[in-house]
């Protein structure tokens, strides 16, 4: 790869296919300010080396399965008490209904997103997992997860802290799943930090989600939430946990960088969302110390600016969908998707369908679920162009 001009020593060894070493990568992050032009040049080059430039995105349905949760984050609207009016308990029914319309609008994921074991906690959440005949969510969602492959929308389950045998048996209906990291910092669940009443945000207890998910070889999807009050360290400290998950297993196919968007009626609604250069160094740093990793913003969350993270090393939007909200920040409607292709197009970025798992991913999948994926795939297994459109 071509050099840069000048700048961190570090950032030249990177480029010549070397590690960034962590203490390099906190020192440039803490002077972000004076660092960031070459940063942002390094990130760039690594990514168009990489993976050239072809953008991704997964054309889905947001499957709001049940919103009660054990947890309580300071920052966090997606959770519901059952008194709540935007409280969400989806029946079967209501699952084949939405997987029909996803089918329609041409949609190849059903993301499945639930509050942590809200059984747990809530007797109502225990009465109807009884009503509907299953003991825990985990096997509501195995069974949604075979409702869904029956319409031809492949799941994608992200439900907190799944145990390995919950997540074995999701295995055999979902191509890929998710949880996030968040950040591998013990102080943010220190009183009065974010994750003080959110048990299952313990660093430790995550990574061993994503430990198991790597032995069983589950195509993961994790990622860091930027802007909670952590420090620069703690984010580095944190993807490099993430890429030791992946140097060992090898099954961690994405990491979303979510910047935190503040909201009304939490605890932490007085704070600022991160700056943005803040978050375009984290995205930036992220690719150098991944280089060959698949890293994603959510446009939704950047709506004024997504496009110009295709500059510093992103290549795939996430989901996005036609049909339902972001009900983790409903305040943030999904682009058109037409748009993000207009978009991509007048920065000579092609614009690209995927399946819920990575086209890189395809081994990990069962071949049952490979069949099925293979009748709308392409050459390169990304969703042939005249079905997504």
């Amino acid at each position: 790869m071509s050099k840069l001009e000048f700048g961190p020593e570090s950032l030249h060894r990177v480029l010549d296919g070397h590690d960034i070493e962590k203490q390099d990568a906190v020192d440039i992050a803490t002077n972000f300010k004076s660092t960031a032009p070459f940063v942002f040049k390094t990130s760039q080059k690594l990514r168009n080396f990489h993976k050239g430039n072809v953008i991704s995105f997964s054309k889905k349905s947001f499957f709001n399965i049940i919103n009660l949760c054990r947890d309580t984050c300071s920052y966090c609207t997606y959770k519901s008490e059952p008194n709540e009016s935007k409280i969400s308990l989806m029946e079967p029914k209501n699952v084949i209904e939405l997987a029909k319309l996803a089918k329609k609008y041409h949609c190849t994921e059903a993301l499945f997103v639930t509050g942590e074991r809200p059984e747990q906690k809530y007797q109502l959440a225990r009465d109807w997992l009884k009503k509907n005949n299953f003991a825990s969510t985990a096997e509501y969602l195995i069974h949604c997860s075979e409702l869904v492959l029956d319409e031809g929308i492949f799941p994608h389950t992200n439900a907190g802290n799944l145990t390995k045998n919950e997540m074995r048996e999701l295995k055999k209906t979902n191509v890929s799943m998710g949880v996030m990291l968040e950040n591998i910092s013990e102080r943010l669940r220190h009183k009065g930090m974010p994750h003080e009443n959110a048990p299952s945000k313990e660093p430790l207890a995550r990574l061993e989600v994503l430990n198991n998910a790597g032995e069983l070889k589950i195509p993961m999807t994790t990622g860091i939430l930027v802007g909670i009050g952590e420090t620069f360290e703690e984010i580095i400290n944190s993807i490099f946990a993430i890429k030791q998950t992946h140097e060992k297993f090898g099954n961690i196919q994405e990491i979303i960088l979510q910047n935190f968007q503040p909201k009304p009626d939490t605890e932490m609604n007085n704070y600022q969302t991160p700056s943005e250069l803040y978050f375009k160094m984290v995205v930036a740093l992220c690719r150098i110390i991944m280089p060959n990793s698949n890293i994603q913003i959510p446009p939704n969350l950047s709506p004024y600016s997504y496009q110009e993270f295709l500059t510093i090393g992103i290549n795939d939007w996430g989901g996005i969908s036609p049909i339902t909200s972001d009900y983790v920040n409903p305040e943030f409607k999904w682009p058109k998707i037409n748009i993000i292709k207009e978009n991509c197009k007048k920065l000579n970025f092609e614009l690209k369908a995927r399946l819920p798992v990575y086209p890189e991913f395809m081994q990990f999948v069962n071949n049952d679920l490979k069949q099925k994926l293979s009748l709308i795939v392409d050459n390169d297994n990304y969703v042939k162009e005249d079905y997504w459109k």
